[in-house]
């Protein structure tokens, strides 16, 4: 699989990669409140790196289910100074958001890659994706933050998230983002039921067989807490063990909270398993 491009970044797929979470909020629901000082949150961003993260994404706006809209302005006030301080060192930032302005703003301030939980499906989004040099990350969702968890329904979870990632990515090879900046993301917790979550996971090589790099993420989801019987914060170790289900069916970038701990499962997995992948 060739390298994902990131503006001037080149990522290398032959391995598993690490996109380590910084939400700069005060309701996500992991990691609420610990970042939200521009200080504190930029100190916390060098540490990902130094963990082993390949992509630092930056949140500003919780899209956990039941989550309220942010206003735009606070949205902005949130993550651009974060991203101004961490971009353009040795990885690439990247900015969480659905929203048109932030995108804009975010890409001035340096990021290099949009991860979209509406799939670049606002007004003008595809279009400031493409005119830009940043990579994209597209991703399913059922509804929206707010009442997405109310009653999701599938047919079938894994035709039709597929369905909806191929449909997005050849839109936005059209609008002018060349593949090679497409990451998908099958969108586990946005609108579906803990067997929609389990179903995917298991199933994911087939949405693996796209030929677009998988993001996936499941970090300390409520699908892991619904298995486990554990809270948020002892959800680590279910996390890991989704994160290497995951890999094994095709993944090729783990969006987590725990960078460290996923890395060193990573590395031992690479040392075993890494010759062997399909």
């Amino acid at each position: 699989m060739a390298d994902l491009h990131c503006g001037r970044y080149r990522l290398p797929l032959e391995r598993p990669l690490i996109m380590g979470i910084l939400n700069v909020t005060p309701d996500s629901f992991s990691d609420g409140g610990l970042f939200t000082e521009v200080d504190r949150a930029v100190e916390r961003g060098f540490q990902l790196m130094e963990q082993g993260a390949a992509i630092i994404d930056v949140g500003g706006e919780s899209t956990r289910p039941g989550a309220t809209p942010v206003p735009l302005h606070e949205e902005l006030r949130r993550v651009i100074p974060v991203i101004a301080q961490l971009a353009g060192g040795p990885i690439p930032i990247s900015i969480d958001t659905r929203h048109v302005e932030v995108m804009q703003a975010a890409l001035a301030a340096g990021a290099t890659l949009i991860n979209d939980v509406n799939a670049l499906r606002a007004p003008n989004a595809l279009e400031i994706c493409a005119a830009s040099d940043a990579a994209v990350c597209l991703m399913h969702m059922q509804g929206n933050p707010l009442t997405m968890q109310d009653n999701p329904v599938y047919d079938d979870v894994l035709e039709e998230v597929k369905g909806f990632l191929s449909q997005r990515a050849a839109v936005a090879e059209v609008a002018g983002i060349a593949r090679n900046r497409i990451l998908l993301d099958p969108g586990f917790g946005f609108g579906k039921s803990v067997a929609h979550n389990l179903a995917l996971l298991r199933g994911l090589d087939m949405l693996a067989m796209g030929g677009y790099p998988l993001l996936v993420g499941l970090s300390r989801k409520s699908v892991l807490g619904a298995v486990t019987g554990q809270a948020v914060a002892d959800r680590v170790s279910g996390s890991i063990a989704a994160a290497l289900l995951a890999v094994m069916r095709g993944a090729w970038m783990l969006r987590v909270h725990d960078v460290a701990a996923t890395a060193n499962a990573l590395a031992v997995w690479q040392a075993v398993e890494g010759d062997n992948r399909p």
